[in-house]
């Protein structure tokens, strides 16, 4: 491995960074190969590289900075109904039993596995042990939600418009391919490690991780044909898919960049080319947001992926209480049977959306401003 290099830094940043995220943006600056970091205004701490982080190499690959969840992202369409038709509380209380009957939050909640592209299941993986997970875990965990900060929400545009927006990544399937992936890089000082684009270590990586960040495309897709089931059978609405915003936040790729291929890792953050549609997520009690992409190279043509943790699950579980998710979800239709679970997710445990949205002004603007109407989150 080459020695340790220094990289150039640019930051939009919604408020002070804390000394532990500091120190690992530090790390990261000087590990080998880095070029470029940008930091989102979402930033915030995590294992080995913090969310809300860009990274660019010349030919090294940091699967740390790119997560687990391979291809976790989002998807927005639209419906051909008002938001004001989940105003009644019988229908409101039906679509959100009827989301959690056709959305399962886990595996173990799956009657019956949903049938993925053939692209999918045809194409292969690097080693046999990818294989049979994908064979254990791919066929259940297909079009599950997840727990945590997963979700689907039906929201109002400024029009009264109702709107499907999602959020959930590869499952298991995305761990599996980095855990099994990092046994074999090269430890480049710390707890980071790299493989090299120009092997054949490096090249099974990127291409098991484009095979998970598909799969997590796919699964969204079909978890969101399956709210429109829910909704149509219950509003007579249908989704209107030529609206479709679909964006993913932890990838890596090769882009060019003021004359270079580089390879871009975004762990937490999403590509914002010029021109480029992206769904910009708060909590689930406030404004969410779509955007177009300005283009600004010093964020590696990146934005935010949404509001980022203000507290760790940890802390918000110490801080937040149940009467507090009572009240910063007033005027959103949610389980409140899972109010308690939910309390690490609650809107105070997250950054203020608004803020983050001023401090990319540069990097994004705001093309559709959404509000929650109904949450639905997959519990433990």
């Amino acid at each position: 491995m080459p020695e340790p290099s220094r990289s150039t830094l640019r930051s939009w940043l919604a408020g002070p960074l804390s000394a532990d995220v500091s120190a690992a943006l530090d790390r990261l600056r000087t590990a080998p190969d880095v070029q470029h970091v940008a930091v989102m205004p979402d930033v915030h701490l995590a294992a080995d590289v913090c969310v809300g982080v860009v990274v660019a190499t010349s030919h090294l690959i940091y699967p740390q900075a790119v997560g687990s969840d391979i291809g976790c992202g989002m998807l927005a369409v639209a419906f051909d109904t008002d938001a004001s038709r989940l105003a009644d509380p019988r229908v409101a209380a039906g679509v959100l039993a009827g989301i959690g009957r056709a959305v399962p939050p886990a595996r173990r909640n799956r009657e019956s596995a949903l049938p993925q592209p053939p692209d999918l299941t045809e194409a292969p993986l690097s080693h046999h042990r990818l294989e049979a997970a994908r064979r254990r875990e791919g066929a259940v965990e297909f079009a599950t939600l997840g727990s945590g900060n997963h979700f689907v929400e039906l929201q109002a545009d400024q029009d009264g418009r109702l709107w499907l927006m999602l959020h959930t990544g590869s499952r298991a399937l995305g761990q599996a391919v980095r855990n099994h992936h990092l046994e074999r890089a090269e430890g480049v000082g710390g707890t980071l490690k790299a493989l090299d684009a120009r092997t054949a270590a490096g090249q099974a990586y990127l291409a098991d991780a484009s095979w998970a960040r598909r799969f997590a495309h796919a699964s969204r897709t079909a978890i969101a044909q399956e709210v429109e089931k829910v909704v149509l059978a219950l509003l007579n609405a249908h989704a209107c898919w030529e609206t479709a915003i679909a964006v993913d936040h932890n990838h890596v790729g090769l882009e060019e960049h003021e004359g270079r291929e580089l390879w871009v890792h975004r762990k937490g953050a999403m590509r914002a080319r010029t021109g480029e549609s992206g769904v910009l997520p708060g909590s689930m009690g406030t404004a969410s947001y779509h955007v177009e992409g300005r283009g600004e190279g010093g964020a590696l043509c990146s934005s935010a992926h949404g509001a980022g943790r203000l507290m760790s699950r940890s802390a918000a579980r110490r801080h937040v209480t149940l009467k507090d998710v009572s009240q910063q979800m007033r005027g959103v239709w949610y389980d409140y049977r899972h109010a308690d679970d939910l309390r690490d997710e609650a809107p105070s445990a997250y950054k203020d959306i608004r803020a983050v949205i001023r401090a990319q002004h540069d990097l994004v603007k705001v093309t559709r401003t959404l509000r929650p109407v109904l949450n639905y989150k997959g519990v433990r």
